[in-house]
């Protein structure tokens, strides 16, 4: 694999950044992660980066140096992170557990795989026109999707959403792809804070016309600019697909030389406050529950898709969960 891959994370008018961002790859896989802490819950940064560090634990230990299945490696570890979270939780907020936001993308034999919960977003963009975006877990997108039309008032709640993980209900999460990606393909992931202070078109086009190590800091500088002093938080992390130069060759990460056993990661290992240390041992038996349920939700998905026509989401959604801080 080669790409380039390029990720910051701007503190906006929030008293503290709770948003975490990292990558990590093998010589045959590679997976980005992106997290938002949510504010109106205690310790939504430890939220997030124990999504993370759940993830990446399960990305060392399965990919060796490929998983198996991708998008079922993707669902069972964003359930892996909720149950840490919870369990944190229980243990040090049992009145009010921390909270996050989870968007992860995969890569592995030239294919993009993603998954997310909540309301950060992956973006993937091919030869200047947006090719894919997920749609966030509010209550917002979904009733623009079922009526497609919204009232001034409602856009004034787009930050309520209905899942998330560490919450007391099960995580909703979307799979994404396979994409097949095509030399200079790139794709985004990032937090609200972007994406509710630019424009979809500012987004693209900015990803589509300069290289990542360039479009990552401008599009952060502007989201800033644009949210003002009571602006969020502003994360994002961009990778562009075999990059090659005017002269031929390529650019950024190659995992050619890499063994079978190496595996490199921008995650931390620890947080910067103290975390039980018993919160990141996973539950085995739950997490083979988990995976037994996925694999058999997957197949109904599939099984439903291939004999009945698709149905307009009507089905009644869970409480609201506050997603900022007020």
């Amino acid at each position: 694999m080669k790409f380039s891959v390029f990720q910051i994370s701007r503190k906006g008018g929030r008293s503290r950044n709770e948003d975490r961002m990292g990558y990590c790859y093998t010589r045959d896989a590679a997976l980005f992660l992106l997290a938002d802490g949510m504010g109106g819950h205690p310790r939504g940064d430890v939220a997030a980066q124990l999504a993370l560090q759940t993830l990446a634990a399960r990305f060392q230990r399965e990919a060796q140096p490929r998983v198996p299945c991708p998008i079922t490696f993707l669902g069972t570890a964003l359930v892996a992170a909720h149950q840490a979270i919870v369990r944190h939780g229980y243990v040090h907020y049992p009145n009010d557990p921390p909270r996050t936001t989870l968007v992860a993308a995969m890569i592995q034999d030239d294919h993009l795989h993603w998954i997310h919960c909540g309301d950060s977003r992956l973006y993937l963009v091919r030869e200047g026109q947006l090719l894919a975006r997920t749609r966030d877990h509010s209550y917002l997108a979904h009733r623009t999707q079922v009526h497609s039309l919204h009232t001034d008032a409602d856009s004034l709640h787009r930050n309520v959403l209905f899942t998330c993980l560490g919450s007391a209900m099960d995580p909703i999460h979307d799979p994404g792809g396979p994409v097949h990606l095509r030399q200079g393909d790139k794709f985004l992931l990032c937090s609200d804070g972007l994406w509710d202070s630019l424009d979809q078109a500012s987004i693209v086009d900015s990803l589509s016309a300069l290289p990542v190590a360039q479009a990552v800091p401008q599009l952060a500088e502007e989201a800033l600019r644009s949210g003002g002093p009571q602006g969020d938080n502003v994360t994002l992390i961009a990778v562009e697909w075999e990059k090659i130069t005017a002269t031929g060759t390529r650019e950024g990460v190659s995992t050619e030389g890499l063994s079978d056993g190496v595996f490199a990661s921008t995650i931390q290992c620890s947080v910067s406050e103290a975390v039980d240390p018993a919160a990141d041992d996973l539950d085995e038996a739950a997490i083979e529950r988990s995976i037994a349920e996925i694999n058999d939700a997957i197949r109904r998905a599939a099984d439903r898709k291939a004999l009945a026509p698709p149905v307009p989401l009507t089905a009644s959604l869970p409480a609201p969960l506050p997603r900022d801080e007020a």
